[in-house]
């Protein structure tokens, strides 16, 4: 059973950084891509970042470029988010997600598997 659990999620001062956690297990395959996401109340789901399995390429958002940065662990199945410079506009729910494929979409309707999602929350 292919299961995606999200932690580090919660509140942050602006400016400051939080880094989110995506643990992956029962995967169907060797070959997939781990994608960051996150939807805030009222807007639509948007991609942030993409790791691939195979070689750790990765993919960002134009919009996402210079504040996230997705890295993996060596196990290839725990996959981080780090947020940096946290804005008024950053507090959403952020979700990961699996694509299984040999490349690394940002559409959230080409991934496959999804986690409950973790909180984000940006206050003074």
């Amino acid at each position: 059973q292919v299961r995606l659990v999200e932690s580090g999620g919660g509140l942050v001062q602006p400016g400051g950084s939080l880094r989110l956690s995506c643990q992956g297990s029962g995967f169907l395959s060797d070959t997939y891509g781990i994608g960051w996401f996150r939807q805030a109340p009222g807007k639509e789901r948007e991609g942030i970042a993409c790791i691939m399995s195979t070689d750790g390429e990765t993919r960002y958002a134009d919009d996402m470029k210079g504040r996230f940065f997705v890295s993996r662990d060596g196990d290839k199945l725990t996959v981080q988010l780090q947020m940096s410079s946290l804005k008024s506009e950053d507090p959403a729910v952020y979700y990961c997600a699996v694509h299984f494929g040999s490349y690394c979409p940002l559409d959230s309707r080409l991934f496959d598997f999804w986690g409950q999602g973790a909180q984000v929350t940006v206050s003074s």
